[in-house]
């Protein structure tokens, strides 16, 4: 019988702790991290989604003082930061559109409704407005009085731009107000935008038309909204329009 033969014990090997990471290694860490999500963030401020909040009640009551909106920038085309250039459309605006605009007045953004495309005759007769000589259903504008009128300054100013633009009519004898203008020709890369809120609304019956490279994106939902003039105390925790929230303006 063969003698048994000695086996060797299995070396069991300890592995070495691991050794906690230095405070400077954490801190380069949670900067990496916070680095990232800032251009993250960046990225998609710049070119897809960005948060707009309403101040005027220009748009009422389509969108209303204290709603907070996301944008879709990519839906137009992204403008590309200092390039003076724009990313590829998906589509480009269209009639009864929702849009954030840079003002042809300021360094501000306005929200105003897309009226007219290049090629459409637009004018407004007694407060109502017609297209391509069809009166407009919109069940969207607020219309209180439609004999109000605009100042003498404002009637100046709106027939400097428009004159350039009417057809049909005699010039010399076209003198335009608020409720009681066109028809206009609308040129090539120009919209024409109005606020829903027709008697409290300075939009392109006043300052003219918009280039289209001045749009910045389509309105995609409210997603908070509260009444900034509630009488409680904390409105925009108190006062909050629940029914507004994630709402599609249309």
């Amino acid at each position: 019988m063969a003698a048994a033969r000695d086996v060797p014990e299995a070396r069991v090997t300890k592995a070495a702790p691991k050794q906690p990471a230095s405070a400077g290694a954490r801190l380069r860490e949670w900067v990496k991290s916070i680095v990232v999500a800032l251009l993250i963030w960046l990225v998609l401020r710049t070119f897809v989604i960005e948060s707009f909040r309403i101040i005027s009640g220009s748009m009422e009551r389509t969108l209303l003082v204290g709603d907070w909106l996301f944008v879709s920038k990519a839906v137009y085309g992204a403008a590309v930061p200092l390039l003076h250039v724009h990313l590829p459309a998906i589509r480009q605006p269209r009639r009864g559109d929702i849009v954030v605009f840079r003002s042809v007045e300021g360094d501000f953004e306005v929200v105003k409704r897309v009226i007219g495309l290049p090629g459409d005759t637009l004018a407004m007769r007694h407060g109502r407005v017609y297209r391509n000589g069809a009166p407009l259903v919109e069940p969207y504008v607020v219309h209180r009085d439609s004999t109000v009128s605009a100042g003498p300054e404002d009637r100046a100013r709106m027939r400097a731009w428009q004159i350039r633009h009417v057809i049909g009519l005699d010039t010399a004898s076209y003198h335009p107000d608020v409720q009681d203008w066109g028809p206009l020709l609308v040129p090539r890369d120009s919209l024409f935008m109005m606020g829903d809120n027709r008697d409290d609304s300075a939009d392109s019956r006043y300052w003219g038309l918009l280039p289209r490279g001045n749009v910045r994106g389509e309105v995609l939902f409210c997603y908070y909204s509260y009444d900034p003039a509630s009488w409680r105390t904390w409105p925009f925790l108190t006062a909050i329009r629940w029914g507004r929230l994630l709402a599609h303006p249309h």
